[in-house]
């Protein structure tokens, strides 16, 4: 379940919950909403079919490590037979000569299945290096980076960005997202979604709710300093917040809570700006 807030119908909200308003007006605010609303609701949908290929894609490439493991099993076991029937008198050179066939056919088939992976381990890793060129080796400590099927996943630990419990970002998280802002405007056409998501801890703040308002809040406060503070164009941006519902971690443990506490930035390309990404980099040079 995901529950994404958007500025604009927080806004609607407010006003209609401050003072009366005349009915034009409210009317104006109530489609504006029921648009944002509908607008949520189909980035959700796209978003869930993003999931989905993802998963794919992860049980190809398990499936692809089952077979590999499956005929180098195989492997062994005709190596074994070969040995055995050179080492007896009453086998013929035929069957020798059947194993023999037989190991090195299996032998080719594991190879195009190394290479089917070690294909999509090498995308995967062209693209990160090309995100990531301008992070330095302490900022990756706090930002964990990941390609899947061409999405991209940035990671950000909340107390970097924040104190806890609060959605002001802090002056110190300035130099990192900077430079992830960079990453996004590098690649100008793709569209970029910021998720929030919290432990499941209960907030106990008199101005936040709960978690849901926690993290759609933090995600929203990113979004907001990605267009203010480093210009990146609002239209491309979608802020989110999943609560403490989407762990990736246990939360039975201090670990698996900070875990739990990040913001992910997703940036998903099309198909065509993909394979752009692949083929170049963006420019590097330093301001």
């Amino acid at each position: 379940m995901k529950f994404y807030m958007i500025p604009s119908a927080l806004l609607v909200l407010t006003i209609v919950s401050q003072g009366c308003v005349s009915n034009k007006k409210y009317n104006e605010l109530q489609t504006r909403y029921n648009d944002l609303q509908q607008k949520s609701r189909e980035l959700n949908q796209k978003y869930q079919t993003g999931q989905q290929d993802l998963s794919g894609s992860s049980s190809r490439v398990k499936s692809l490590e089952e077979q590999i493991a499956s005929e180098k099993a195989n492997v062994k076991a005709l190596q074994d037979a070969l040995d055995k029937c050179l080492n007896s008198t009453s086998q013929g050179n035929v069957n020798i000569s059947k194993l023999v066939d037989e190991i090195n056919s299996s032998n080719k088939y594991i190879q195009q299945l190394v290479n089917a992976k070690n294909k999509s381990d090498s995308l995967n890793m062209v693209l990160t290096n090309n995100l990531t060129r301008s992070l330095s080796r302490e900022e990756m400590k706090d930002v964990d980076v990941q390609v899947l099927k061409g999405v991209v996943y940035i990671s950000l630990a909340d107390n970097m960005l924040y104190k806890s419990g609060s959605y002001d970002i802090l002056p110190a998280a300035g130099a990192t997202l900077s430079k992830i802002a960079k990453i996004i405007t590098d690649y100008k056409d793709y569209e970029v979604l910021i998720e929030g998501n919290t432990d499941n801890v209960p907030i106990s703040q008199t101005n936040i709710r709960n978690n849901w308002d926690l993290s759609a809040l933090r995600a929203s406060s990113v979004v907001q300093a990605l267009q203010n503070t480093y210009n990146v164009d609002p239209k491309r941006l979608t802020a989110g917040g999943r609560g403490e519902y989407n762990p990736i971690a246990g939360n039975d443990t201090d670990a698996g809570k900070m875990k739990n506490r990040r913001t992910q930035i997703i940036i998903t390309p099309k198909l065509d700006q993909f394979m752009d990404l692949i083929g170049k980099a963006p420019d590097t040079k330093k301001d």
